[in-house]
């Protein structure tokens, strides 16, 4: 059983939104719901001012869709809904079907762990109109965050050098499964292990922690703490040093792992949660390093993040482990990706596929229509160079050599002949079916470990990084541009 299913009913068809099911029954009641369509789930803009997401959230979104149903409590629900003149919200023929509907469309994606950028098509979803619509929320919802924080975890492990980073922000997240979704999401950005013990147990993320403050108060001193904790946990001794005076909680942790020695065991480490961590972690490495403790480990936490961390190590700061949660769970600087759901493509009986665009006065939200794919290249090194977005129903001149940015015409880059192209957008469903199995977790962290990698250090600083291209292929862009122009001056598109 997935952990999805685990949590939740066995489908969850209502995580919707009630205009999905309002459009749905538009469809149902025009004879459309039928009309196979293209839907593209993406982003965009970077979050955190970054130069790079980390696609995460595919796994689940899958286990929703393949499981998609609505059951007899849902179909009765449905019925009590009503409309403003108290009349019912949803015909009958629209719940029948409703109730014998099953997930059949075709999935397309980029996998977890790939790194992702603005306007690729992370999920494409080619299908019944009516299934492809309803499916729009839920999507959001799991890809949209799973990636943000995904991201997220990506900083604070590149900002944290070789140290190891703990994913520790049950307590501070959105509830309970904004919590599990980050714990997953974190250890595909790389992170090491989470303090989240069901998500330990439902994903199989290896599961660290020490003590709290209350341990230590419920001892008439710190001293009989330590040595009562480490009595209790001899293979398992990270001693929290703050409660009252940090500097004589590592004279006390000292004498507890003296204590241990003896007795064959180690101290595993200390954990510094507030005061100024640079100073603090300089002082404690300097004692336990005096007192033969070099191989205890210091553990850093309190309100920490990519920025926080890359400022104390640039202090000198002696810090081998950073306890990451509040500002990684919530992405307390930008706590939504902004992912959006557009229709791309749709079929009409009389007049064959349409690309429909969406405008907006803002060129970010012009919509990009086709049956979109993503084209990676990369040169002989391995080292990733540009990425082109493609309409895979577009044929014929070598246009696809060049890549036009959607937001600058003017700024075009030419593919060079060596560099290696890669698919990105692959075959995950089709007819609602999964392809093959889904990759264990540690594929896909080991993924995202060497895409990011394979990126130029100026492309994943922490700020301002240099900009990876990516564009529409020159046909695409043309095509795009013609039918904002005839939707603009009222002509009709195709």
């Amino acid at each position: 059983m997935s952990a999805v299913h685990e949590l939740y009913k066995p489908n969850l068809a209502t995580l919707t939104d009630l205009y999905e099911l309002t459009m749905g029954a538009g469809y149902e009641a025009t004879g459309l719901a039928d009309r196979e369509a293209v839907f593209s789930l993406s982003f965009r803009s970077l979050p955190f001012g970054g130069g790079y997401a980390v696609a995460a959230g595919l796994d689940d979104a899958l286990d929703i869709l393949e499981h998609l149903r609505f059951d007899e409590v849902d179909i009765a629900y449905l019925r009590t809904l009503r409309t403003a003149a108290e009349r019912p919200m949803f015909a009958e023929p629209f719940l029948a079907r409703l109730a014998a509907m099953r997930f059949s469309c075709d999935v397309d994606a980029i996998a977890e762990g790939t790194l992702v950028f603005p306007n690729e098509p992370l999920v494409r979803i080619r299908g019944p109109l009516i299934q492809g619509q309803l499916v729009e929320s839920v999507l959001l919802t799991v890809v949209g965050f799973q990636t943000l924080v995904a991201t997220k975890a990506a900083r604070v492990v590149e900002s944290a050098g070789d140290a190891n980073v703990l994913e520790f922000g049950l307590r501070r997240a959105q509830g309970p499964d904004g919590a599990l979704s980050a714990a997953r999401a974190a250890y595909i950005g790389g992170v090491a292990a989470t303090s989240n013990v069901l998500a330990g147990r439902l994903y199989g993320i290896p599961v660290r922690g020490t003590h709290a403050h209350s341990w230590v108060q419920v001892f008439d001193d710190e001293q009989r703490a330590f040595d009562a904790y480490a009595d209790a946990q001899p293979g398992n001794v990270t001693l929290l040093v703050d409660t009252y005076d940090s500097l004589e909680g590592v004279k006390h942790a000292i004498q507890t792992g003296q204590r241990l020695r003896e007795r064959g065991e180690s101290l595993a480490g200390i954990r510094l949660d507030s005061g100024d961590l640079a100073y603090l972690s300089i002082e404690a490495r300097r004692m336990l390093d005096e007192a033969g403790f070099a191989d205890t480990k210091i553990v850093a936490s309190n309100d920490l993040d990519e920025h926080t961390i890359a400022s104390l190590r640039a202090q000198g700061a002696r810090i081998d482990v950073w306890g990451v949660g509040t500002r990684l769970d919530t992405c307390f600087d930008q706590p939504a990706l902004g992912a959006v759901y557009k229709l791309t493509a749709f079929c009409d009986p009389d007049r064959g596929w349409r690309y429909p665009v969406k405008l907006s006065e803002h060129t970010a939200k012009i919509s990009i229509p086709g049956v979109l794919g993503v084209r990676r290249f990369l040169d002989r090194t391995g080292r990733l160079r540009a990425d082109m977005i493609y309409d895979e129903d577009l044929t014929g001149d070598d246009s696809g050599n060049v890549i036009v940015d959607p937001a600058d015409a003017l700024h075009m880059r030419v593919v060079e002949p060596e560099w290696l192209p890669e698919e990105l957008v692959l075959p995950v469903m089709r007819d609602g079916k999964r392809l093959a199995p889904s990759p264990t977790l540690d594929e896909i962290r080991t993924r995202a470990r060497a895409q990011i990698g394979s990126l130029h250090p100026a492309i994943r600083r922490l700020l301002n990084p240099h900009i990876y291209p990516v564009g529409l292929e020159r046909r695409l862009h043309e095509r795009r541009t013609r039918q904002v122009l005839d939707r603009r001056q009222g002509r009709p598109t195709s």
